[in-house]
């Protein structure tokens, strides 16, 4: 069984930075992939960024620029460092891994971009 915990969530004004984290336990793989979707209130819930076991990463349009996807394969965890934030980028934000064909999500981390 693979879970997943967030953390780095909070209240920053716009033009501000966070540092989200989530750490896996389980049995995961380094080659498994990894990413984070967001869903603000109402609306649908939406890709952010995937990184493979090798490094390579993608982006949804909306972040490119601003955010980074990372990870510690030793530490089975993901980061995505999110850089000049605006206010619609307020969204629960949850990290997920794709083992053996199986995604797996955490329960999210409230992000909230406001002055």
């Amino acid at each position: 069984q693979v879970q997943l915990v967030e953390s780095g969530g909070g209240l920053v004004q716009p033009g501000g930075s966070l540092r989200l984290s989530c750490a896996a336990s389980g049995r995961i793989f380094s080659s498994d992939v990894m990413g984070w979707y967001r869903q603000a209130p109402g609306k649908q819930r939406e890709w952010v960024a995937t990184i493979t076991s090798g490094g390579s990463t993608n982006y949804a349009d909306s972040v490119k620029g601003r955010f980074t996807i990372s990870r510690d394969n030793a530490k089975n965890t993901v980061y995505l460092q999110m850089n000049s934030l605006k206010p619609e980028d307020t969204a629960n934000y949850a990290c997920y891994v794709i083992h053996i064909g199986a995604r797996y999500w955490g329960q999210g981390t409230q992000v909230t971009v406001s002055s």
